[in-house]
């Protein structure tokens, strides 16, 4: 079990000063509440992008296209996880992501959203994993498919070998593999597909729910070294407290989730 990092002497007050010093900082926090209110306006207020190419996936079902993934809803969130075809690692991060999506998915259905998890591997990979870490959502392959390289979240060592590579919204050097990343689409009346938005690398922080937990605590996320990231603490779930060796990432870069 990870410990929290000795926390620094805090100011104590009697009960009067400790509710005047809470009042005030209230006042920061529902500020922070309507800005965030806010950008999921602007948010939704962005342009579209009509999505010409249709795209194949493996899933429990057979073979089914982009618009079957919605499953009769107008929304699709897919999270991109990373794992390529024959990894010989398990993305902590990922896998530290997509444990906070079945109890999501108790009501997501219900509000029109259809959420599911898309990687590269072959679907028995994928299912192998799933039923080791337990999870019930839907999981689909998109081996042998452009649409992990299309939406920016695979990149070949061709195109890696150039220098750069468009990421999140921007040209930069980028080591061959896969990355994660959310992608949303819309489907109409009509049947065409819209993508309205996506995030990669530290934006899904936000779907992460244990951290909303541990920014309420003295010690915070605790993220103090080596990497200062959640890789300083996080393991898969069936793994804290053991030194199973597929939890160690391999010698080559394979990236970073947040």
């Amino acid at each position: 079990m990870a410990k929290a990092e000795k926390i620094a002497p805090h100011q104590v007050l009697d009960y009067v000063g400790w509710f005047a010093a809470h009042k005030a900082h209230l006042a920061e926090e529902k500020a922070f509440t309507r800005r965030r209110e806010q950008l999921a306006s602007e948010r939704r207020a962005l342009p579209w992008l009509k999505i010409e190419k249709d795209y194949d996936f493996d899933t429990t079902e057979g073979k089914k296209r982009l618009a079957e993934l919605f499953a009769g809803r107008s929304q699709l969130i897919i999270y991109h996880f990373m794992f390529p075809p024959n990894a010989d690692y398990r993305c902590e991060g990922c896998s530290f992501l997509v444990d906070h999506i079945d109890a999501a998915n108790q009501h997501l259905p219900h509000h029109d959203v259809t959420l599911i998890v898309c990687a590269r591997a072959p679907l028995p990979e994928l299912l192998d994993y799933k039923a080791r870490m337990g999870w019930q959502f839907d999981w689909v392959s998109s081996f042998g498919s452009d649409f992990n390289f299309d939406f920016q979240v695979s990149f070949s060592e061709e195109q890696t070998a150039t220098g750069k590579v468009l990421f999140n919204f921007e040209e930069r050097a980028m080591s061959a593999g896969d990355r994660a990343g959310v992608t949303v689409f819309f489907k109409d009346d009509d049947g065409q597909i819209y993508c309205t938005f996506q995030v990669r690398g530290r934006g899904g922080e936000n779907l992460i729910g244990t951290y909303s937990y541990l920014d309420l605590t003295p010690s915070g996320r605790n993220e103090t070294g080596p990497s200062h990231t959640l890789a300083d603490w996080v393991r898969l779930h069936d793994e804290y407290g053991s030194a199973n060796k597929l939890n160690e990432r391999p010698s080559k870069d394979t990236g970073h989730c947040h």
